[in-house]
């Protein structure tokens, strides 16, 4: 199986970020798919998907094995992510992802979902402060909203690839205020694994899934992810954060203006 250089870069340096800001690779990775190597908006998607439930799923066991994860809450994002991507996907199907016009709502809906993303990452700060004024949590009613968090995010994954990283991460911040940041990230991704690859075999079904770009792109971000890490704690947040958000206010209002 060739490897393509190129993606093994790509992959090195998105998991490199993705490990300095904690945002998801699909941000990132589907918009050099598609604007930098002229890919298929489908087959970017359908590509990034499974390359984030493989490197979620490794991201997970870490989370699990220091007791990082609040099961119940993944239980109920499921309940409502699934389901929605199934129904989405399937509609998606029906319109055809490697036509125009299923190339146009994937890439439309790409530039929206960069956009909101860009914004999340610019009032994090702000949105993390509300944690501290929150009302007392209603059980029923934090367990619906969740499962339509689940929903919303589910609809976004299966189109966009983006979602499951900075707007799941916020929108637990926001649902569960005394959950501490680890235990929300932790959460956020073990609940992004069983999404990514439901939603990812759903567009390999659909021939939207590229294996040797996959695999290359995995050889790249593995050891990229570990490298972000380690810098992390030596590069300004909120430097990164700026930066990060100009430029996928950038280049989501180029997906949606192309």
């Amino acid at each position: 199986m060739p490897f393509d250089i190129l993606y093994i870069l790509s992959g090195a340096c998105v998991g490199f970020i993705v490990g300095l800001t904690g945002v998801g690779g699909g941000s990132l990775m589907t918009p050099i798919l598609v604007l930098l190597f002229g890919i298929h908006p489908a087959t970017a998607v359908g590509t990034d998907l499974l390359y984030a439930a493989a490197t979620k799923g490794i991201g997970s066991l870490v989370h699990g094995w220091k007791r990082n994860i609040a099961w119940r809450v993944v239980g109920l994002l499921a309940t409502g992510s699934v389901p929605a991507a199934a129904t989405t996907l399937f509609i998606l199907s029906q319109l055809g992802p490697q036509s125009p016009q299923g190339a146009r709502v994937i890439t439309v809906v790409l530039g929206c979902a960069l956009l909101l993303t860009a914004t999340l990452l610019i009032f994090r700060k702000w949105l993390m402060k509300l944690r501290g004024i929150a009302s007392t949590p209603d059980p029923l009613r934090e367990a619906l909203l969740t499962i339509l968090t689940g929903a919303v995010i589910g609809l976004l994954v299966s189109i966009t690839s983006v979602g499951a990283g900075a707007i799941g991460v916020t929108a637990l911040l926001m649902l569960y205020p005394k959950f501490s940041i680890v235990r929300v990230v932790g959460t956020d991704i073990a609940h992004a694994v069983p999404l990514t690859l439901v939603a990812g075999l759903g567009h390999w079904f659909m021939g939207s899934v590229d294996l040797t770009m996959l695999v290359s792109l995995l050889m790249g971000s593995i050891p990229g992810i570990v490298l972000g890490s380690y810098s992390a704690p030596h590069v300004p947040d909120r430097s990164l954060r700026i930066i990060l958000a100009v430029v996928l206010t950038a280049v989501g209002t180029k997906l949606i203006l192309s």
